[in-house]
């Protein structure tokens, strides 16, 4: 599949498993944007006495700080390093969890073509449950594998042959979908044959196209319907 900047429909004859991002492939990551850049910084500036920018400005360099470690996405660790209950806050803001548009239909298509569908996510257990318990997303999908099952994060080129051992895919014939180029790029480096930017990740933010990777705003646009 060339990475020609232009959606087209997948030979789906040619394809076994379609491998999904979580986090602005499925699910709206609105959640996640106001989570981080919003909510923790709030809650951390009252626990603190910081303004809301020296707050926000701060959490933005210790999460640069871990960005391709497990502690990046890890909501323990953030609890322990900010002073306050992560987990308990997702909680707290659950009705903001959901699907994007034309996720479901889409997972629903890949049922009745009868591909493996596995979710591949950088997010915490803890974090892909509580998604789980709120969407059902675990119940529309084969399996849902999160990067401390695998043991480093997408972008790292030891996750993909780890992932492979794990979850037993042949990248030829592999469709792989994320929102995060970086991801993409390290999945392309290790020979998965099917690569798709998924360019519209938040309800509340433009489409931001590839310009290395076919991007699709919907994935329904992946299908002959």
């Amino acid at each position: 599949m060339p990475h020609d900047g232009q959606g087209r429909i997948p030979d789906w004859d040619r394809i076994d498993d379609v491998l999904l991002d979580m986090d602005g492939t499925l699910l709206d990551r609105h959640f996640d944007n106001f989570f981080f850049e919003e909510e923790l910084p709030r809650r951390y500036a009252e626990l603190h006495g910081l303004t809301f920018e020296t707050a926000r400005n701060q959490l933005m360099d210790m999460y640069h700080s871990v960005e391709e470690d497990l502690a990046w996405t890890d909501l323990e660790y953030w609890s322990d390093r900010v002073g306050l209950d992560i987990v308990t806050m997702h909680r707290e803001l659950d009705h903001m969890i959901g699907f994007l548009p034309g996720a479901e239909q889409f997972l629903r298509l890949l049922r009745a073509r009868g591909k493996r569908v596995t979710i591949l996510t950088n997010a915490h257990p803890v974090g892909v449950s509580i998604k789980a318990a709120k969407t059902g997303l675990d119940k529309k999908v084969d399996r849902i594998v999160d990067a401390f099952e695998v043991g480093y994060l997408k972008m790292r080129a030891e996750y993909w042959p780890a992932c492979q051992r794990l979850v037993g895919f042949e990248p030829k014939r592999s469709l792989y979908v994320d929102d995060d180029e970086r991801c993409l790029a390290a999945a392309d480096r290790f020979g998965l044959n099917g690569i798709i930017h998924s360019a519209k990740s938040s309800s509340h933010l433009p489409p931001a196209p590839s310009k290395t990777f076919i991007s699709v705003e919907d994935l329904r646009s992946l299908t002959a319907i």
